[in-house]
């Protein structure tokens, strides 16, 4: 806790540490010269005092206190919750400073600031119930619940401060566990833009007795492939950034549960590829659906003149940083993909039937037989990425083959691709377990991407190669 010197006050007003991005309000309460501005966070002391100090500096802000969550209280007393430790440092400045008549908090997490209201209700009448034994006198709480919005860092920044704070780490481990960032390639595809997305979402009519909460939706992407896409694929399609145009041709939906939009290439011979049995865009899946299913849809129906929607796309990646201990012998191209999902099989199903019969010359409609066996995709049998093939070696492009040998995820008959994602950003205020964006259950790749209050609908990412988009920051 930084304070200082005490003055007599009227009020008492606390921010919370992310709150003070209105700088403005921050000024107009410091200049109160009858007001205690306190800057209150559970962020640990240990780990962010020197961060927050630099943050506050960075604005030109002079708070009267700067609060941050100790090891242990003044009495050595522990605290069981964020909340529990701002409830007692707020406690103890009402009753220092006896004379203020009212206390004013800024939150943004609407569960911190019921808890607040609810906790100077109570307080209010044990003083009320005290009598004249009482402490203080009864103090007028107003609790303001800030907007919730989400500020994102540059990605290059934010790579940046991830890769110094890697460095800080590996400079002062003694037991040799070195960590490095590293990229998880989710899928290639081609992208689409928001404007697009929310076109093609009209398309989507679900049952009148499923609410919207329970339907994801995305639109986002024609997939190319599940994780990186080798180099012989991107060289014959473009490469990364290459724009492809689409039109929307028919509309299918499997079960009520899975909601695609089937598209053609523009002009009809464009080279392009993808590893669905047909292209198309998976526009919206019942949570708990099976993403997949898309594949199982059989009976298109064409659509209406006014909806055959002329799209333009970008070969992009779908890419996510993640921080793993260094791994010794690891080559280039294994390290796109999370050790913790490298053994999960991803069960991308295809529809019944012998699957020497599904699309016996690849998934590219000028139908060329590519290799020996007349599948692009090498058979549908083997799979399994081979050691030698690693991004940048190999096949002497830039992003590798699949060279030859077993194969990941051991033995040719394994796909092993992995994927998996990293957790989802929470508040360090209250670290807590939460899903990623991989499906460990099943072991499928997940569609979605972040949208700030998207309200379950997740939109177009970004059409780039090189993992651009911030994590959400102060969350």
């Amino acid at each position: 806790m930084f304070t200082n010197q005490e003055t007599a006050v009227n009020q008492v007003k606390a921010l919370h540490v992310y709150d003070f991005d209105n700088t403005y309000l921050v000024e107009l309460s410091v200049q109160q010269e009858d007001a205690l501005t306190v800057l209150l966070t559970g962020r640990a002391e240990h780990n962010f005092a020197e961060l927050i100090k630099r943050i506050v500096t960075s604005q030109k802000l002079a708070f009267d206190m700067i609060c941050l969550k100790p090891q242990a209280g003044p009495n050595n007393q522990k605290f069981r919750s964020t909340m529990h430790y701002k409830q007692s440092i707020l406690e103890d400045l009402v009753h220092t400073y006896k004379d203020a008549d009212q206390i004013r908090i800024y939150e943004d997490r609407p569960k911190h600031t019921k808890g607040f209201k609810d906790f100077f209700g109570m307080f209010n009448r044990d003083l009320q119930a005290a009598g004249g034994a009482a402490l203080r006198k009864p103090i007028t709480a107003d609790v303001i619940q800030v907007a919730d919005t989400v500020t994102t860092l540059d990605p290059v920044i934010e790579a940046s401060e991830v890769q110094r704070m890697i460095n800080n780490h590996n400079a002062q481990t003694k037991d040799k566990k070195m960590l490095e960032m590293k990229r998880t390639v989710h899928f290639t595809g081609y992208l689409l833009n928001p404007t697009d997305t929310a076109k093609l979402l009209t398309l989507v009519k679900t049952p009148q007795n499923m609410h919207e909460s329970d339907v994801k939706f995305l639109s986002n992407n024609i997939l190319i492939t599940f994780g990186p896409a080798p180099g012989h694929i991107l060289n014959k399609i473009g490469g990364i950034g290459y724009k492809q145009t689409w039109q929307v041709t028919a509309f299918g939906t499997f079960e009520n549960k899975v909601w695609a939009a089937r598209v053609d290439p523009v002009p009809p011979i464009s080279v392009y590829h993808t590893e669905n049995n047909v292209p198309f865009i998976l526009l919206a899946h019942q949570r708990g659906a099976r993403p997949s299913d898309a594949n199982r849809i059989q009976n298109w129906q064409p659509v209406s003149a006014d909806k055959q929607y002329v799209i333009q796309t970008t070969v992009g990646e779908k890419v996510q940083l993640r921080v793993e201990p260094e791994t010794e012998g690891e080559s280039e191209y294994d390290s796109l993909f999370d050790r913790n999902r490298r053994n999960l099989k991803r069960q991308h199903s295809l529809p019944s039937g012998p699957q020497h019969n599904h699309r016996p010359y690849g998934n590219d409609e000028n139908r060329r037989p590519s290799g020996p066996n007349g599948n692009h995709k090498g058979g549908n049998q083997n799979r399994g990425r081979g050691g030698g093939g690693g991004r940048g070696g190999g096949n002497n492009n830039n992003r590798g083959g699949r060279g030859g040998g077993p194969g990941r995820g051991g033995g040719g008959n394994n796909r092993g691709r992995g994927g998996g994602g990293q957790r989802g950003y929470k508040s360090l205020d209250d670290v807590g377990s939460g899903g990623g964006r991989y499906n460990g259950q099943r072991g499928e790749p997940n569609y979605d991407d972040y949208v700030p209050n998207g309200d379950g609908y997740n939109a177009a990412f970004p059409a780039l190669g090189n993992g651009s988009g911030g994590l959400p920051y102060g969350k």
